[in-house]
């Protein structure tokens, strides 16, 4: 993408005020976008996003620049304005680069970018099966987008690593209302892949069980309020590992002291039965990649193993501050952001026995199964979380009844780990979501089978 000689003169002059690291992130990503209301097409966006973002550390400050001019001027102008921002002796060279190899195990077979009609077909399939099961249904809408990302990531200590990483995704929601109410259902499938992924998908059913779903939570009674037992459903159930814990085991919380997490190495913050993975090698899943967003090939780090936290997410620099050595998890949006810890593939493991998913329901007296969870947020200082539940159902005599509408979930990250006393070992799946963070949006996936939490506090309006 660029020259390694205009590459060495950058870094050299990123170091020359004095700093110790100097790293050059260069990126072309070509982006495709269709966005259908109602089965119409609303717009159809075609675009390439190119740039180079620096970043120069001296100990454990750090600057960053990024421009989207390439000319060898421009990049030597950024870099010296850059490196004003350090001071001190230069004392470091450029090293001459060597090649990362890496195993490739993400494989892209159709590149997207082409024929668009068959992109739009998808989406109007799902959207005229939502439509035909009802006027209830008030309104549809769907996106899909593909993006085609080469980057470059060149440092002084040697290092030039490139990589491809192709995305696709189709997200649609069908909305539900009557005159005082209305409900939504989704589904948004991805994949670190071409267009091979969407290979098999029964668009129709899709559309039209999204439909039933919004239709079913409009006439639901409103959930109840309380402390209670919650099972909650596979695949998107994950994001509450994700924002509930994961999120305040990234370095960029722990490096600052302000996680709920910091310095509990070795110790149990979980029940027994948790053992809950980052798997950033998964091939072609939603959240995964051949090496992060500084060159380091990504890994399997296991975060709680029966139980004990075993380690956190971190990047470079927060790895620094903490004496501990990067897990491949540095990740950033484009070239516009500094790379952080971040998550990939994260989710719970499935238990070791034989408990079905009827099992864990059927061990519950009374409570909630939230089998679709909604989004949620987190304060990663103290683990305080709140989710809305998309689709929920009360739970009575060890049985699935009556669906209930309005549910959230709502409590502390440290707790619910500890209170999850159920997890079945088959049903384990991935859902696909955007996570934001510092480094802005990147793509994740959260997993999980079914489990239970012996008592949350669940908000409703009954």
């Amino acid at each position: 993408m660029l020259d390694k000689h205009l590459v060495q003169d950058v870094l050299t002059a990123a170091l020359s005020t004095g700093g110790d690291f100097a790293e050059l992130f260069v990126e072309n990503n070509a982006k495709n976008n269709i966005a259908m209301v109602g089965g119409v097409i609303e717009k159809a966006l075609t675009g390439v996003d190119y740039g180079a973002g620096l970043r120069i550390f001296n100990g454990t400050n750090a600057v960053y620049a990024y421009t989207n001019d390439t000319a060898r001027e421009n990049l030597l102008r950024v870099a010296l304005e850059a490196a004003r921002a350090l001071k001190g002796t230069p004392h470091v060279t450029v090293l001459p680069f060597v090649k990362l190899a890496y195993p490739v195990v993400h494989v892209f077979r159709d590149l997207p970018g082409g024929d668009k009609s068959r992109l739009a077909g998808m989406l109007k399939t799902a959207s005229d099966a939502a439509k035909a099961v009802g006027p209830v249904i008030a309104q549809t809408s769907g996106q899909y987008t593909d993006s085609i990302q080469d980057v470059l990531i060149a440092n002084s200590e040697g290092l030039w690593a490139e990589d491809r990483r192709v995305y696709t995704r189709l997200s649609f929601q069908a909305v539900a209302a009557n005159e005082t109410e209305k409900q939504t259902a989704s589904f948004s499938p991805g994949c670190l892949s071409g267009l091979e992924f969407y290979e098999g998908f029964d668009w129709k059913t899709m559309g039209a069980q999204a439909a039933e779903t919004a239709a079913t939570m409009l006439s639901a009674p409103v959930a109840p309020s309380g402390k209670m037992p919650v099972v909650i459903g596979p695949g998107f159930g994950g994001v509450i590992l994700h924002e509930a814990c994961v999120h305040s085991l990234e370095a960029t919380f722990i490096a600052k002291g302000a996680s709920v997490f910091c310095g509990k190495l070795g110790q149990p913050i979980a029940s027994e039965i948790v053992t809950a993975v980052d798997d950033g090698t998964m091939p072609n899943e939603w959240g995964s990649l051949h090496i992060d967003d500084e060159g380091t090939p990504t890994k399997r780090n296991v975060l709680v193993e029966n139980g004990v936290l075993k380690t956190y997410l971190v990047d470079r620099l927060n790895g620094l501050k903490m004496g501990t050595p990067s897990t491949g998890s540095a990740r950033r949006e484009s070239y516009r952001y500094a790379p952080t810890s971040r998550m990939t593939n994260t989710f719970f493991a499935p238990s070791e026995g034989v408990t079905t998913p009827e099992d864990v329901v059927a061990a519950t007296d009374y409570g909630l199964y939230a089998k679709k969870m909604g989004g949620g947020s987190v304060n990663p200082a103290t683990g305080e979380f709140n989710f809305a539940v998309e689709e929920a159902y009360l739970i009575r005599g060890g049985k699935v009844a009556g669906p209930v509408r309005g549910a959230t979930l709502i409590g502390r990250g440290s707790e619910v780990l500890m209170n999850i006393d159920r997890i079945a070992s088959a049903d384990w799946s991935q859902a696909q979501g955007m996570c934001g963070s510092l480094s802005g949006s990147v793509p994740t996936n959260v997993g999980q089978p079914t489990i239970r939490v012996s008592e949350m506090i669940v908000g409703g309006r009954g």
